[in-house]
């Protein structure tokens, strides 16, 4: 059963628009979540680079939930938000939404992550954000 279509949020900013193309799916034919999952982590760094600026890595990510399967050409929209921003990390709440490509404006909940990522020196090693 499919859901009911949901409005995008406005608590959080849009950061990335993509629509996955037929090299991008599984062997059923719905878009594979590990490229729906690199795409969120893209999707996520947006935000902290703003912040760090410069080098940084993912270091975590809580629970990948996917409540719809993606189809070739919907179009997905990233929206983020930071939720915490410690003495090297940053964590953002990343959620993905996705349009049919002919019945664009209505919006389908697809998953959501929270994102870590660390700030980090020239070696690779934590550094800490100045702000």
């Amino acid at each position: 059963m499919t859901p009911p279509p949901a409005a995008a949020p406005t608590e959080k900013e849009l950061v990335l628009k993509v629509i996955p193309m037929p090299a991008d799916t599984n062997g059923n034919g719905d878009i594979f979540g590990g490229w729906v999952m690199a795409q969120v982590d893209l999707a996520g760094s947006v935000l902290p680079a703003r912040i760090i600026r410069g080098r940084m890595a993912t270091v975590a990510v809580k629970e990948f939930v996917f409540k719809q399967p993606v189809r070739v050409g919907d179009i997905l929209s990233f929206y983020s938000s930071v939720t915490r921003i410690g003495r090297t990390s940053i964590t953002v709440d990343v959620e993905v939404y996705a349009e049919s490509f002919g019945n664009q404006g209505r919006f389908v909940k697809v998953t959501e992550a929270l994102v870590t990522y660390v700030a980090i020196d020239d070696e690779g090693k934590p550094r800490e954000i100045t702000r």
